[in-house]
């Protein structure tokens, strides 16, 4: 048994000091349920790993006496909401840190919206400013069952147990988040009429008079625009000219391979004619080109 005066440790260190993913997981737990330090987590652990062992033992065993501490180790943790009616053995090898981790009496006070925070939540138990039933618990680990997680209240001698205290959450506001948690809460469609009706109606109440530009400005805007409109309609004039002079052009060289064609036909015509008349020559007598020869 031991010393009844000494206190012994209610948990146990991890079995290594520097392991990467156990130290992102401690702190991401930290973080979400509002522990103050490692060793509540610790704790939690082990009570984890106490359930696990039972169950290892137990599990092999048929006696009536270990069937007996099968139900009534279902029975234990069905109360605290953490395995179903029908569980078996089996079941309970399955349950998480997390799972515990809810159970919790900070975040039920949270998730019940008697806070506005995990850390808050705490600040409220320790400073006895909650119930569980008629009991007033100030410590935050304290596992609750389910029977009695609706007599989770402040308690009445408490100043926070008034609904316009500053530091409670109103009940409107607590709703509006649950529903955006769950996705229930849809942004309203806006009306395109309403919105004009009232935007017409804050510029008539303001009399918003818009800002006038200087003379200056805007003639010389008038002449830029003038210039960019003159020099687009000279490039459209220039534009049918050029195709015109092309068509000039096409007419002069089309008389000109015209007078090419009649020169070439011309030169055909005299060749054949001078072949004829060396034609006729060789055609008359030899005796008379002789005389003619003698002749001169």
């Amino acid at each position: 048994m031991g010393d009844p005066k000494r206190l012994r440790k209610k948990y146990s260190t991890p079995s290594h000091p520097w392991q990467k993913q156990r130290i992102d997981e401690e702190k991401e737990l930290l973080q979400e349920y509002g522990f103050k330090n490692k060793k509540e987590l610790w704790k939690l652990n082990s009570k984890l790993r106490t359930f696990r062992n039972s169950v290892k033992k137990l599990i092999t065993q048929n006696d009536e006496i270990s069937i007996k501490e099968k139900a009534n180790l279902i029975l234990k943790l069905h109360k605290l909401g953490v395995v179903g009616q029908d569980a078996v053995l089996e079941d309970i090898l399955g349950v998480t840190i997390k799972d515990l981790c809810d159970r919790r009496l900070q975040t039920i006070v949270f998730k019940k919206g008697l806070a506005r925070s995990s850390r808050q939540a705490r600040q409220f138990i320790t400073h006895e400013h909650i119930l569980v039933g008629d009991r007033k618990i100030t410590f935050p680990s304290f596992l609750v069952n389910t029977d009695e997680e609706l007599m989770v209240v402040f308690s009445e001698g408490s100043n926070i147990s008034n609904e316009d205290h500053p530091e409670r959450v109103p009940a409107d506001q607590f709703v509006k988040d649950e529903m955006k948690k769950a996705g229930l809460d849809k942004p309203k469609e806006k009306d395109p009429k309403k919105d004009v009706k009232e935007f017409v109606e804050k510029m008539k109440d303001k009399k918003v008079v818009p800002e006038e530009k200087p003379k200056e400005e805007l003639k010389e805007k008038v002449t830029k625009d003038t210039e960019k409109v003159e020099k687009v309609e000279e490039t459209k004039e220039q534009k049918p000219v050029a195709v015109k002079e092309t068509k000039e052009d096409s007419k002069e060289n089309v008389a000109k391979d015209t007078e090419k064609v009649e020169k070439v036909e011309e030169t055909k015509e005299q060749k054949p004619v001078a072949v004829k008349e060396t034609e006729v020559e060789s055609k008359e007598d030899p005796k008379e080109n002789l005389k003619k020869v003698d002749e001169k």
